[in-house]
């Protein structure tokens, strides 16, 4: 039985103190023109969050928020007729695009339902032989050359319900390919910023598992140790869900859970695995919480004494995409949420960090390992190393998440507070 489990991983910083600058890299220029918009379900009328929108025949994309917004940027150039959005248990939608700017439209995408024969729904009787068979074909729907993503990472924490601290970074992230371990994949930030809160009692000092590294790290067909060891597979209990579909292809859902009592907390949740080519398009897992203790061990690397530290939840969502054959990363969700009190005093404080990642492009061409120098260490929190809030025209032509409605106004008021304070 292995002794260690999941992933050695960078850090959250929970302070409020403002750290040294981060040199960016030249930024992604270019002449451009803006697709946005929110996308609902065409039935409900409700917005639909974490939708795919990629610009047709390309490896650019980005995603919808929680409130289903979305703002594509596209060099004038780069001859896209179409972007296209997918996701879970919804048709795809193509939308046509001139070249030109296509600002705060509404996109509506249809649910879509299936009725399959009771042989396909019984062809893997075994779901853990069905987990086994996506394995062996890794080599088969995963890269197999070195890639180079280009991703956007945004980190907020909450104190309650109020933001306290919003990171935000443009990374690379180099993927070695998947017959290999997640060991040589680096990240590098090339542009980044923050916004802390300016009051004292708002600093805590916590440091967890998390950061920009997640997409190296949190790949879970690249780095198998935290779910897909093969030598793990007979702690788990895994049944068979109903078929959805994702990017317009069907796939089999497999729940899991923890059968096993370890050294370290294992996860329960749900795999997607493409019906026709097996490969894993989506994970949804969370940590099984029956033992705080040992939650805590694996997650806070660091704390002041005196404070006591109660976790209550530890989750992720994974997902994948085609891109010219291959099934590549796409999208990482991680949130963490806890409680901290005193020693003495009468009440705990809960807080919630949320780590998001979403890759904006790919390429393969003339890819070059990150060096160690360049590359953001585990030993790093981003709140630390990024410079200042400024510009509300930061990010130029970059592709980023599109902050929610009540991003924007924390980010407002932690400005005000910011500037009252100096």
């Amino acid at each position: 039985m292995k002794t260690k489990h999941l992933i050695a991983m960078p850090l959250v910083c929970i302070l409020c103190a403002f750290g040294g600058s981060l040199s960016a890299a030249a930024q992604n220029g270019g002449d451009y023109f803006t697709v946005s918009g929110i996308v609902k379900d065409a039935r409900s009328k409700k917005t639909v969050e974490y939708v795919n929108v990629a610009a047709s025949g390309t490896s650019i994309g980005t995603v919808t928020n929680e409130e289903g917004e979305f703002t594509l940027k596209l060099n004038r150039e780069s001859g896209v007729k179409e972007i296209e959005l997918s996701c879970i248990g919804y048709f795809n939608a193509r939308i046509a695009i001139t070249g030109k700017d296509m600002e705060e439209q509404t996109y509506l995408i249809f649910p879509e339902s299936f009725q399959l024969s009771e042989i396909e729904i019984f062809s893997w009787r075994n779901p853990r032989d069905l987990i086994r068979a996506a394995l062996e074909r890794t080599a088969e729907n995963y890269p197999v050359q070195p890639n180079m993503l280009t991703g956007f990472y945004r980190e907020t924490i909450q104190k309650r319900r109020k933001y306290i601290n919003i990171s935000e970074a443009v990374v690379e992230v180099y993927k070695s390919p998947y017959t290999t371990n997640a060991s040589g994949d680096r990240v590098r930030v090339l542009k980044g910023r923050k916004l802390v809160s300016p009051k004292v009692s708002d600093t805590l000092n916590v440091k967890l598992l998390g950061g920009p590294n997640m997409a190296a790290y949190v790949d879970v067909v690249k780095n198998p140790d935290i779910l897909l060891d093969p030598e793990m597979l007979q702690y788990f209990a895994y049944k068979m869900g109903e078929t959805t579909s994702i990017n317009g292809q069907l796939q089999f859902v497999v729940h899991f859970e923890p059968q096993a009592v370890l050294p370290y907390p294992l996860y329960s949740g749900t795999f997607y695995i493409d019906r026709e080519t097996l490969a894993f398009t989506r994970a949804e897992f969370s940590m099984d919480m029956k033992d705080r203790l040992k939650v805590t061990d694996l997650i806070l690397k660091e704390k002041p004494s005196g404070l006591r530290f109660t976790p209550e939840e530890v989750s992720y969502i994974v997902t994948y995409r085609q891109r010219d054959g291959k099934t590549c990363l796409n999208y990482i969700y991680n949130r963490i949420r806890f409680k901290c009190d005193w020693k003495r005093r009468l009440f705990a404080t809960n807080y919630t960090v949320v780590g998001e990642t979403v890759v904006t492009d790919n390429t393969v061409e003339n890819v070059q390992r990150i060096p160690a120098r360049e590359a953001f260490s585990m030993r790093q929190s981003l709140g630390q190393e990024v410079s200042a809030y400024f510009d509300d025209d930061f990010w130029g032509a970059y592709n980023i998440i599109e902050p929610t409605e009540s991003l924007e106004s924390a980010v407002s008021k932690l400005m005000k507070q910011q500037s009252k304070s100096k």
